[in-house]
């Protein structure tokens, strides 16, 4: 059964979901040992408090972390700057968002790169969801070049997955590719390379390789519902009809109220109505 014209019109912009949808990761924050181990410590666990109140009530959680930043110097001045960030980013500010990361990243002491990258990584993200692609993609750069300071794959891998989608974004397809196949081979368990590679593939129609991307993205994330709808393009654009079918009834039974269920109906509703 060929893909019908509103099936193909309706493809999920997956390069395009980013922070917008909460994919930026938040910076891990240790848990204390004692309740007055180190000043550092102290300073982690109030930032842990500020970024649930950066979640629940961004408007609040600015003037907590503007507050605190007025309190402190030096490098722990990036706690409070993170914390902005967040809340920026709950509020949709995306500009603000990316200067209370980068600030927060700079704050912090040079010879901690994966701080500085992850938190480069989501200032990068939020000009990203801003759709500043050439801002999002220097600041991507930049945390790719701490991230190679950890000596940690994994954190250069999941860096490059947001490059990919700035690079498709701005039209770069051979260095996004060359992003994602770093990604995949540096962070393997990282289910977002895997399903970004599906997606570039199926645009490039190599249905073959993004037929072996799609099946690894389910294997690594098999409650993702973007998984599953991926998953159902890719086998309709194949022919199987009837994986397609499965793939599209599988996403509303994860979660029936999801934009991905919606659009898996609609997908499905084509589908009865081809002959």
């Amino acid at each position: 059964m060929p893909l019908t014209p509103l099936i193909s019109a309706a493809l999920l912009p997956l390069f395009l979901q980013t922070a917008a949808q909460g994919t930026t990761p938040d910076l891990p924050v240790p848990s204390s040992q004692t309740a007055m181990s180190s000043p550092a410590t102290i300073e982690r666990d109030r930032l842990t408090v500020c970024l649930e109140e950066a979640r629940q009530d961004p408007a609040t959680a600015i003037v907590t972390a503007s507050t605190w930043l007025a309190e402190v110097v030096g490098p722990e001045r990036s706690y409070p700057q993170q914390c902005l960030g967040m809340a920026y980013t709950s509020l949709l500010r995306w500009q603000a968002a990316e200067d209370s990361f980068m600030m927060a990243r700079n704050a912090r002491l040079e010879d901690n790169h994966l701080s500085r990258a992850k938190l480069a990584a989501m200032a990068g993200n939020a000009a990203l969801a801003d759709n500043r692609l050439e801002d999002a993609l220097g600041t991507l750069d930049l945390a790719l070049r701490d991230a190679a300071l950890t000596g940690d794959p994994m954190v250069s891998g999941g860096i490059e997955v947001d490059r990919a989608r700035t690079l498709v974004g701005l039209g770069r397809m051979d260095e996004a590719r060359q992003a994602l196949a770093t990604a995949r081979q540096d962070a393997a368990q990282n289910s977002e390379a895997w399903l970004l590679s599906a997606t570039l593939s199926r645009r490039e129609d190599r249905l073959e390789d993004a037929q072996m991307q799609i099946r690894t993205a389910a294997g690594l994330a098999p409650q993702d519902p973007r998984i599953g709808l991926e998953a159902g393009v890719i086998a309709m654009l194949a022919g199987d009809s009837e994986a397609a079918r499965a793939s599209w009834e599988s996403v509303i039974a994860l979660d029936s109220d999801s934009e991905q269920a919606a659009t898996a109906r609609t997908y499905l509703s084509q589908m009865k109505e081809t002959p």
